[in-house]
């Protein structure tokens, strides 16, 4: 790894924020029961092999990491050259996981362990060995990439909040259970009621009219974001959350079940979706995040409202199971705050100037 002058980067800085936020709730939720065990802190880091350890466990652990430090070597101070910013990206990466693995002693429904913290280390090697090797053609100011990101994504904070929101609205994709590109489900956090029954030709109908609504405020969310209007970016986005989705509904659920999402009410809300996106896209740009923001209330309103979705295949046992189990509460935290989250952004770009968005140092 070369040791000249590197830059930090303010766009990995968010991501690793993310990251690092989402891996915290994922090792630590539902955060109730805290107790004191009565036992050292650090026991756990003697303990013997775990007996009903798997590779899948192993691995999850090692690959769960690898974004974590890949970001943070490029989101550390620029003073440091690039082999320390690889071996503090480390250390920290297992300062996090021994400090998530040691506040696991006081949940009840948690069990720390050492192996954890050794595959998580492995894996922020490997991320942080590939971050200082590659991270700079992501994050680094003469990258390809940042070149693009410069020519077509506002300058500043609002791109770099922007960009970090569509990787978490990917993230909220991989929630296998949810209707296509729904997000904002507060009733699974707060345990609230369904308020309505199921109806089959109503529920066609909302799925269409989520799906729709969602595509429309994620679409406009991005274009938002834009300096000037390229149909691409979009394309992509949609098509890798497509991707998401499919890999999500084929990996949780057993049998796979890939195309799961292409129900009847998905497919019409994608068709409508789309239409009703074109449109708004040919409206005056300033219209654009009031009309996100009406998409995005609408859809998550829809969500909130729509009853449970009795078209899921039986058999989601991996949902249940040990670090997917700790994935699958990852997704949908940031599944149900996302649209939240979001209108706070389009309401402060909405606020800006057209020129300048947020102020920046």
């Amino acid at each position: 790894m070369p040791t000249h002058s590197r830059r930090s980067s303010p766009l990995a800085a968010y991501f690793a924020a993310a990251i690092g936020v989402l891996i915290v709730y994922a090792c630590l939720h539902p955060f109730s029961g805290w107790r004191d065990p009565g036992l050292p802190m650090f026991e756990f880091l003697s303990a013997p092999w775990p007996r009903y350890y798997t590779w899948v466990d192993l691995t999850v652990n090692v690959v769960g990491i690898v974004p974590f430090s890949f970001a943070l070597v490029s989101a550390l101070p620029g003073r440091l050259p690039r082999p320390g910013a690889v071996a503090l990206a480390v250390v920290l990466t297992f300062l996090l996981s021994l400090s998530v693995e040691t506040l696991q002693n006081f949940l009840p429904s948690r069990v720390p362990s050492n192996v954890d913290v050794g595959c998580n280390t492995l894996g922020g090697l490997i991320g942080a060995v590939a971050g200082g090797r590659w991270g700079g053609r992501l994050f680094d100011p003469h990258s390809g990439l940042t070149r693009w990101r410069r020519k077509q994504i506002v300058a500043g904070h609002p791109g770099e909040i922007g960009l970090t929101l569509m990787g978490l609205w990917l993230l909220t994709l991989l929630t296998p259970e949810n209707l296509l590109f729904a997000s904002g489900d507060l009733r699974r956090l707060f345990d609230l009621p369904t308020p309505l029954q199921f109806n089959p030709v109503r529920f066609v109908k909302v799925e269409a009219a989520i799906t729709a609504s969602q595509l429309v405020a994620v679409g406009l969310t991005l274009r938002c974001m834009m300096r000037q209007f390229s149909p691409w970016p979009l394309v992509l986005l949609v098509a890798l959350g497509l991707g998401a989705k499919t890999l999500a509904a084929a990996a949780f659920f057993s049998p796979g079940d890939p195309f799961h999402w292409a129900t009847p009410g998905g497919q019409i809300g994608l068709a409508a979706g789309a239409a009703l996106l074109g449109v708004c896209l040919m409206l005056p740009a300033r219209s654009h995040s009031m009309l996100a923001g009406l998409a995005l209330l609408l859809g998550t309103a829809l969500v909130n409202l729509a009853p449970e979705n009795p078209f899921l295949p039986s058999d989601a046992t991996l949902i249940r199971q040990g670090n997917f189990l700790n994935f699958h509460g990852l997704t949908l935290l940031t599944a149900s705050l996302w649209p939240f989250i979001t209108f706070i952004y389009l309401g402060a770009l909405g606020a800006s100037s057209p020129r300048e968005g947020f102020r920046t140092p």
